[in-house]
């Protein structure tokens, strides 16, 4: 059941950063791996990646197929959401992990910084398939001024590179369905599919 935050109480979550979700050693390795800009306030408050009622981040997954269970992230992903997570082999980080109310107020040294450090990750957790959500996020935080979406010429590390469509209900020239289709594809691609 989604909960609602006042203004205030978002604010209060300004500059927090939210845990990666990652699988533990008992868990299977990470085939795919999401990388969204930043956290979102409301991301920060719920401790959940890609919370905001208006993000499409879980319903496209589903109708892509990537998961099989609904998520109510905007209340805050439950234990057995994550856990169904890890034991599929998805993972979800972020290219910056400071929370601001909006990506435009992240700086391009952050993004950059951002960059380095996904790529040591990747080397760390090895997925086969990294999907960065959002172009232009993607290509300030790799000096990558003319990249295009979908499946990038380098990989990153040990793994194949995608960037997929930004899910916020800011973009607002993408669907569930749009977002379906290209989740579907780096499912596909990781073998989750």
């Amino acid at each position: 059941m989604s909960r609602s935050f006042s203004r205030a109480e978002l604010e209060s979550f300004r500059d927090a950063e939210v845990p990666d979700l990652l699988g533990g050693p008992e868990d299977p390795p990470v085939r795919l791996l999401f990388v969204g800009i930043n956290p979102g306030l409301w991301t920060a408050a719920t401790q959940t990646h890609f919370a905001h009622p208006g993000n499409r981040f879980y319903p496209a997954l589903l109708r892509g197929g990537v998961i099989t269970e609904p998520v109510d992230a905007a209340a805050g992903m439950s234990e057995e959401d994550r856990g169904r997570f890890r034991a599929r082999g998805i993972g979800i980080t972020n290219l910056v992990r400071r929370a601001t109310a909006k990506a435009s107020e992240l700086s391009t040294d952050e993004l950059r910084a951002g960059g380095a450090e996904l790529v040591a990750l990747v080397e760390r957790v090895r997925p086969r398939v990294v999907a960065v959500a959002g172009i232009t996020a993607y290509r300030q935080a790799f000096a990558l001024p003319k990249a295009v979406p979908g499946r990038q010429p380098e990989p990153i590390g040990p793994a194949e590179l995608w960037v997929v469509p930004n899910p916020s209900g800011l973009n607002a020239h993408e669907t569930v369905e749009s977002l379906a289709s290209a989740y579907a594809e780096v499912g596909r691609a990781a073998g989750l599919l």
